[in-house]
């Protein structure tokens, strides 16, 4: 009697190994990123200032604004950005345009501009904002003075 060989069965048993490694890597959630925003430009179309001279300095902030309220009228003297992390929120500059921002809504926020943010709608609107400044400028000045 002729003996089988098992080097079928080996190579099927290696191949389905295999293939159960790989299904189960691909199920595996693996890093990502993803560009929210990049822009010579702020949200208004102004362009960006170049950044100022100096012993660098970052700031993040969070912001809550809440329910059906409004910031006071103010300008950032440096260049920043954030994302909107929750609600809505309507950011108005001194010529009247507007930007409309849901929860995810990245910005790129005017410099040298006074604008203020207002939430109208019924919950919370939470807000991580990154400041590029210097060491000894001021990042974020409430205006002075009735606006024209």
């Amino acid at each position: 009697m002729k003996k089988k060989s098992s080097f079928p069965i080996l190579l099927l048993s290696v191949v389905f190994f295999a293939s159960c490694q790989s299904s189960g890597k691909s199920e595996r959630e693996e890093p990502s990123s993803e560009l929210l925003i990049e822009s010579f430009t702020s949200w208004n179309g102004d362009s960006l200032p170049a950044y100022p001279s100096g012993k660098p300095k970052i700031s993040i902030f969070k912001f809550t604004i809440p329910p059906h309220s409004e910031l006071p009228r103010h300008y950032h003297p440096v260049i920043n950005a954030g994302v909107l992390l929750q609600g809505e929120l309507t950011v108005v500059d001194e010529e009247g345009n507007e930007l409309h921002m849901k929860t995810g809504d990245p910005i790129v926020e005017l410099v040298n501009k006074i604008h203020f943010g207002k939430n109208e709608g019924d919950e919370p609107a939470e807000i991580i904002v990154f400041y590029a400044g210097t060491e000894d400028e001021e990042i974020v000045v409430k205006e002075s003075g009735p606006t024209n």
